[in-house]
C-alpha cells in the first residue's frame, strides 16, 4: 500500500518537526509539506493534493478554521483533522462545521494520532472523547444504542474510566501502574466488548451508562 501522504499545518516550528519526524519514522505515513499559517496550509493543500492534513486552529493570518473552509471549497474530498491545544466545545463546533473530519487534542499520544490518520484516510469521523461528551451534553443530544455488551472486567473499567475522562494512554499506565502496552491491550479488549471501533466511541458509551463521570477541573 502506498503510504498516506500528510500536510502539517502549525505555526509552532517544534510542533511541525516533532510531528514530521513522528510521521516519517512509522512506516506508511509521508509528510508533503509543512505551512506555518493558514494560507499557507490553502495552498499547499492545492499543489500537494495530500491525503490527510493536520491542521492547528490558532495561527497567524489565516486561521485554521477559516483555512478548513478554504480548503474543503476547492476541494470538497480533502480530510482534514484539527489537531489543537483548545478543549472548548465551540472550536470543536467551529472546526466540524467548516468541515473537519476529526478534532484532537495535542495530549492525544502518538499511536492514537497515527490511528486516528488512518481513520480519517479511511473515510471515519474522530473528536476527542471528552470534548465530545461535554457537546452532547450541552446540546442534549444521545448516542445511539448499542448491542448487548459482555462485562467489563475491574482492570478494564478502571482503564475506560480514564479514557472517559479524556486521559491519554501513557498517563493511564503511569496512574494504574500499567505498561503502556498493556493499556493498549485492555483498550482493544474494550471495544471488542462494547461493539466499538475506537476510543471516542468507548468513552461516549460509558458516560452515557453512568460508568466514568467528565473530569470538570478548570482548564
Amino acid at each position: 500500500m502506498p503510504p498516506i501522504r500528510i500536510l502539517i499545518a502549525d505555526d509552532h516550528t517544534l510542533v511541525r518537526q516533532g510531528l514530521r519526524q513522528l510521521c516519517e519514522g512509522l512506516g506508511g505515513f509521508a509528510v508533503v509539506g509543512e505551512a506555518d499559517n493558514g494560507a499557507q496550509a490553502v495552498a499547499l493543500a492545492h499543489t500537494t493534493q495530500p491525503d490527510v492534513i493536520l491542521m492547528d486552529i490558532a495561527m497567524p493570518d489565516v486561521d485554521g478554521v477559516a483555512a478548513i473552509g478554504q480548503i474543503l471549497s476547492a476541494n470538497p474530498a480533502a480530510r482534514i483533522i484539527a489537531l489543537t491545544i483548545h478543549r472548548q466545545e465551540q472550536y470543536m463546533l467551529d472546526a466540524i462545521r467548516a468541515g473537519a473530519r476529526g478534532y484532537l487534542l495535542k495530549s492525544v499520544d502518538a499511536a492514537e494520532l497515527m490511528a486516528a490518520i488512518e481513520a480519517v484516510h479511511r473515510g471515519d469521523y474522530l473528536i476527542d472523547p471528552v470534548i465530545a461528551a461535554r457537546v452532547l451534553s450541552e446540546f442534549h443530544l444521545t448516542i445511539p444504542s448499542q448491542p448487548q455488551v459482555d462485562p467489563l472486567s475491574e482492570s478494564e473499567m478502571a482503564v475506560l474510566r480514564l479514557v472517559a475522562q479524556g486521559v491519554d494512554n501513557q498517563t493511564i499506565a503511569q496512574t494504574l501502574n500499567y505498561s503502556v502496552y498493556t493499556v493498549s491491550n485492555r483498550l482493544r479488549t474494550i471495544y471488542e466488548k462494547l461493539h466499538v471501533t475506537n476510543r471516542t466511541q468507548a468513552a461516549l458509551y460509558a458516560l452515557r451508562q453512568g460508568w466514568a463521570a467528565l473530569d470538570t477541573s478548570p482548564e
